[in-house]
């Protein structure tokens, strides 16, 4: 869901450079694609490290996304700032990876915000449905449990 949050805001740093969306263009999203599920999925396992019986993922959430901010957004700015001077090139060999650069560090500079803040509330949701695998883990034990106690004593 995040992933496919984030192509408008590629197509906005298409629009803002005057660059026709192309096939590098794609490649670009591609490469956004994994970029965001990698800094995803590391928020998702520090959630899922750090989540204790008594806690819930909308207590941990807030704290997964700080102790990762470092991280993630050291990532991104460097992966921008690495780009930049292939954004601004002029000579005609870089006007075939321009679309893709543009792609990747437009989409890129709003994606961590996004990763930062929406993921652990979407994560937060699934749980509160019930659809994360840690809601499953809480169910199984909490049945575990109350069939104990219904168990008759000998």
């Amino acid at each position: 869901m995040v992933v496919v949050i984030l192509i408008p805001f590629a197509f906005i740093g298409h629009i803002f450079m005057g660059i026709d969306f192309t096939m590098p263009s794609m490649l670009g999203f591609a490469a956004l694609s994994g970029i965001v599920v990698n800094d995803s999925i590391l928020l998702v396992n520090q959630i899922k490290d750090h989540h204790e019986p008594v806690a819930t993922v909308a207590n941990v959430a807030p704290s997964a996304s700080q102790s990762q901010f470092r991280a993630i957004f050291l990532t991104s700015l460097t992966t921008v700032l690495g780009l930049t001077p292939s954004l601004l090139e002029t000579s005609l060999q870089a006007q075939i990876l321009i679309p893709l650069v543009t792609s990747l560090a437009f989409g890129l500079m709003a994606s961590t915000i996004q990763v930062l803040l929406v993921v652990p509330s979407f994560y937060a949701v699934l749980d509160d449905f019930g659809l994360t695998t840690l809601a499953k883990d809480r169910k199984a034990r909490d049945r575990q449990s109350a069939l104990a106690g219904a168990a008759p004593a000998e």
